[in-house]
């Protein structure tokens, strides 16, 4: 571990004093919690006695979320729906600091919904309302103007793919142009492994998604991340293919393991003290990642800090965050 306790301070610091745009699929996590105490006589499934419920940012509203948790200044640019969960997502997300100018409401988009149902801390079932996302060239043209009036005052930018229809290869071409001309970092969590990426700055698929871009079989893991051929072979391949500065692959319990062109390939294991939950642990690693290198990490330091950041929210139940004070605790107890 080379980062140290000062070295995070000074860059939680610097946090507070960056401005990440987020572009991607928007979405509202509802939470259903309850007991069981019985067996439906209908169906051999239990019966859920609810206690309370609660929604959160979801998507790329969750990565947002992360950023602000993190003391970042944070815009969303993504659709919504203009119906009640729409309405309920935007309130949470002004609540918590967020700007939602580059937000488009749209009356014939339904807002992504995904319930989980969870009893005795185990998720039970979830249940998704969403339906294809289709934008037609005025709505694209609109959307496409408000994510450049946002670029103009960022000092980086995530594109939160989630496979929904938002980064269409036209947002994507804007966001890394702006990049190029105002010299800030882009990151990309992939979906689409068929946009094109010249100037991105970081990419973080897990194993399984890189695997995928990379049009290969996923092979079992090694136990030793460095000395995985085939995973070390797919890492080389996607900095060719997206030419990002940055690769970092996300590996679960074996945490992280991080490509540039110009060194060789670095291991960050995981510190993850216990894991209740990896919903979400993604979204806090690309918003951990990208705020530290607009605030001025390496990209070894980037990695490890956004490392430390997961393993605090995996240890939580649901979609969760870390703060700072959160971040600094998991650095000291590994010092």
């Amino acid at each position: 571990m080379s980062i140290t306790s000062a070295r995070v301070k000074e860059l939680l610091q610097h946090f507070q004093r960056q401005r990440i745009l987020v572009v991607g699929d928007l979405m509202l996590d509802r939470y259903i919690y309850g007991a069981v105490s019985r067996i439906s006589p209908e169906a051999p499934v239990p019966v859920i006695h609810v206690q309370h419920e609660k929604a959160m940012p979801g998507g790329a509203s969750n990565v947002a979320t992360n950023l602000r948790a993190l003391g970042g200044q944070v815009a969303l640019g993504g659709l919504l729906g203009r119906d009640a969960a729409g309405r309920e997502l935007r309130e949470v997300l002004i609540k918590n600091g967020i700007s939602t100018e580059a937000i488009l409401d749209q009356p014939e988009i339904r807002t992504i919904v995904k319930s989980r149902i969870i009893a005795e801390r185990q998720q039970v079932c979830r249940v998704d309302w969403e339906e294809p996302l289709r934008l037609d060239p005025p709505t694209l043209d609109g959307f496409c103007k408000r994510i450049a009036v946002e670029l103009k005052k960022s000092t980086g930018a995530i594109l939160a793919d989630y496979g929904k229809g938002v980064l269409q290869q036209r947002v994507v071409d804007g966001v890394l142009a702006s990049a190029r001309v105002g010299g800030f970092p882009v990151g990309l969590d992939p979906k689409n492994f068929s946009l094109q990426l010249a100037g991105l700055t970081l990419a973080t698929p897990n194993r399984k998604e890189a695997f995928a871009a990379a049009g290969r079989p996923e092979t079992t893991p090694a136990a030793e991340p460095l000395r995985d051929r085939a995973l070390l072979e797919v890492g080389q391949l996607l900095l060719q293919q997206w030419q990002p500065r940055l690769l970092l692959v996300t590996l679960g319990a074996q945490g992280m393991l991080l490509f540039t062109a110009d060194a060789p390939p670095h291991h960050v294991p995981t510190r993850a003290r216990e894991v209740f939950d990896v919903s979400g642990a993604g979204d806090t690693v690309i918003a951990t990642c990208v705020l530290a290198l607009a605030a001025g990490a390496t990209p070894v330091e980037a990695a490890e800090v956004a490392n430390f950041a997961a393993g605090v929210v995996v240890g939580k139940l649901g979609t969760a965050t870390c703060n700072p004070a959160e971040l600094l605790d998991a650095v000291a107890g590994h010092e």
